[in-house]
């Protein structure tokens, strides 16, 4: 095997089981050091110190860590620690999480709070903590780990959707910031049979998603060619990519511009030929601004209809 992540360091978020150690297993056979983050993990006997035994028994080297990425100053002490020991850190994969699933007009504040702080503030902690120092060195790979339920909605996940969706959007600004930096930042979205989801498939589905199946992806979002601002889909040994698109819509000019007008046209609207994937949230104004000029300087009959109105 090719091992692509030579020489590298890594952290791992949640990587005690599930999804998190097969990262870390993976990153580990392609030569990354790796430093496995879980609650508990300094403890004897752990779940994430079976996970580094199991590295270092392969050859590789791995460490454990056990701060709990809700807490900032955990998440940076457990930063420093990985450059005190290999001198840097390259590859940051946020993959902690929770699951309090209800349906929202049964879910308490404290279950939807629990879950943003902490998918969406424990990548966010993880990701500050490195930030700096990565841009610093012109190199870094960070992953946010992401979920169709957030991309697409799933019934009774009303919290951990937003968390998975807002994780997009830190990914989109942070790869534009980084960009010239040399860092790199994707987004991960697994199908993966793991201890949240247990109960959720049947046992024929169960044995097709192995967390094994997904961890290629995450090579591939942080090898040295790892691409940009990516929403990569996996599962099952099947890859897919996402994309937040824009339709080319429609422009009412100054003669129809109304609510019944645009109600009356929302079908046009939603139409999806020649839809686009904006590089910035700026490609909006640019492309509604593009839409207004032309629609008053066609000639069209509506134009014609502002000229009429307009003529003395």
């Amino acid at each position: 095997m090719t091992q692509l992540l030579q020489g590298r360091n890594a952290i791992v978020t949640g990587a005690g089981r599930g999804l998190g150690r097969s990262h870390a297993l993976e990153l580990a056979r392609h030569g990354a050091r790796v430093m496995i983050n879980d609650k508990g993990a300094d403890q004897p006997g752990s779940e994430a110190q079976a996970v580094v035994d199991a590295i270092r028994a392969a050859g590789g080297q791995a460490c454990a860590h056990g701060a709990d990425v809700t807490d900032p100053e955990q998440v940076r002490a457990m930063t420093q620690s990985a450059i005190d020991q290999w001198g840097r850190v390259d590859i940051l994969v946020n993959n902690a999480g929770v699951l309090r699933d209800k349906s929202f007009a049964k879910m308490s504040l404290e279950e939807f709070r629990l879950v943003m702080e902490v998918h969406l503030m424990g990548s966010v902690h993880c990701t500050h903590a490195v930030w700096n120092a990565m841009r610093e060195q012109n190199y870094g790979r960070i992953v946010m780990t992401t979920s169709s339920s957030g991309l697409y909605g799933n019934f009774g996940q009303s919290n951990y959707a937003a968390a998975k969706m807002a994780l997009v959007g830190l990914m989109q600004t942070l790869a534009l910031e980084g960009e010239r930096y040399g860092v790199r930042v994707n987004c991960l979205a697994p199908t993966a049979a793991t201890a949240m989801t247990e109960g959720l498939l049947d046992p024929q589905a169960l044995d097709m998603l192995s967390p094994a199946s997904v961890s290629p992806a995450l090579i591939a979002l942080v090898a040295e060619n790892a691409p940009n601002r990516t929403i990569l889909m996996a599962g099952a040994g099947s890859f897919e990519q996402a994309n937040i698109t824009m339709t080319h819509g429609i422009c009412l000019n100054e003669a129809e511009l109304s609510a019944s007008a645009l109600i009356g046209r929302l079908d046009e609207v939603s139409d999806r030929e020649n839809e686009s994937v904006p590089a910035t949230g700026f490609d909006q104004l640019r492309h509604e601004i593009a839409k207004a000029q032309a629609c008053r300087q066609s000639g069209t009959p509506e134009a014609q209809a502002i000229q009429a109105r307009r003529a003395p």
